[in-house]
């Protein structure tokens, strides 16, 4: 009789600890979007942000964004984060953290509400939206080309696999889990509004991808029917993946953040079996069989 009581309290007590555990905080990677500031005007900014959005506002919209401050880390420059946050509210993105800049730009991002994330010292990186220079007369060097990119980020989410929200996956794998996720497979239509992601290698859908979704993928994208949505291959910068489809209606199409959205799509290649890729860092269409 004691023994049974006593196991009684010790399954009450394990049934508490389990229903006490409410939040797991995990590690991992997701493709993210990088803003690189080059100068600071807060009404040119916001600017030449409407413009760069414009292009595609879908791809865009309600974005987590990391603001690029390497080369405005100058004690001089004071970055007002509330205009620029306010600038951005009204595009519908979403910055959610720094990167670079100086300790003083730093502390005044933090105190917006900012994270700081660490910056990526000893390598130039392609992978960003650029916010073009404001135009001046004595500016001696063309601004850079407007291209977003995606760039992965250290975040407590992950990108979902076929639904808008999906539990987030530990960003530690054994080597035999990596070898075993080589390629994803999707067998149903991806709706508008779901994403898929093949993290570390290929995706193929085996069915349509409606307007309004989304896949990506680490390495190649297979489309076995009309692809409608947005495909970003390569969004880690692999510059050497390619998107295949049976038609390419695609609201938006992406190698490594090299972009072409729908009103240049129809330029080549639309509606016909195609596959993108790029050719000496430009993005190009060309059909799958002649």
């Amino acid at each position: 009789m004691l023994l049974s009581v006593k196991r009684i309290h010790e399954n009450m007590h394990a049934s508490t600890s389990l229903s006490e555990n409410y939040v797991q905080l995990k590690g991992s990677l997701v493709p993210m979007t990088v803003m690189e500031l080059f100068q600071f005007d807060s009404a040119k900014i916001e600017s030449s942000l409407a413009q760069i959005i414009s292009q595609a506002p879908g791809f865009f919209e309600g974005a987590p964004i990391i603001i690029a401050l390497e080369k405005v880390a100058d004690e001089d420059i004071v970055i007002d984060f509330a205009k620029l946050l306010e600038s951005c509210a009204a595009l519908r993105i979403k910055p959610v953290a720094v990167r670079g800049g100086t300790l003083i730009q730093q502390l005044a991002a933090k105190k917006s509400g900012l994270a700081v994330v660490p910056s990526n010292k000893g390598r130039q990186d392609p992978k960003t939206v650029p916010i073009e220079p404001f135009a001046n007369e004595s500016a001696t060097q063309e601004a850079p080309a407007t291209k977003p990119v995606l760039e992965e980020v250290s975040s407590p989410q992950e990108s979902p696999d076929i639904a808008p929200k999906a539990e987030p996956e530990q960003m530690e794998e054994s080597p035999q889990e990596a070898e075993m996720v080589t390629t994803k497979i999707i067998y149903q239509p991806v709706r508008s509004g779901q994403q898929v992601y093949a993290r570390g290698g290929d995706l193929i859908i085996l069915a349509a991808v409606s307007p309004g979704a989304e896949i990506l993928a680490d390495g190649n994208i297979h489309v076995y029917g009309p692809l409608r949505g947005r495909a970003l291959a390569g969004v880690r910068g692999n510059t050497e993946a390619r998107i295949f489809c049976q038609s390419l209606e695609a609201e938006l199409v992406s190698i490594a953040g090299q972009y072409k959205i729908s009103e240049d799509l129809q330029k080549s290649g639309w509606k016909s079996s195609s596959q993108v890729c790029l050719i000496d860092d430009k993005l190009t269409i060309t059909p799958l069989s002649k």
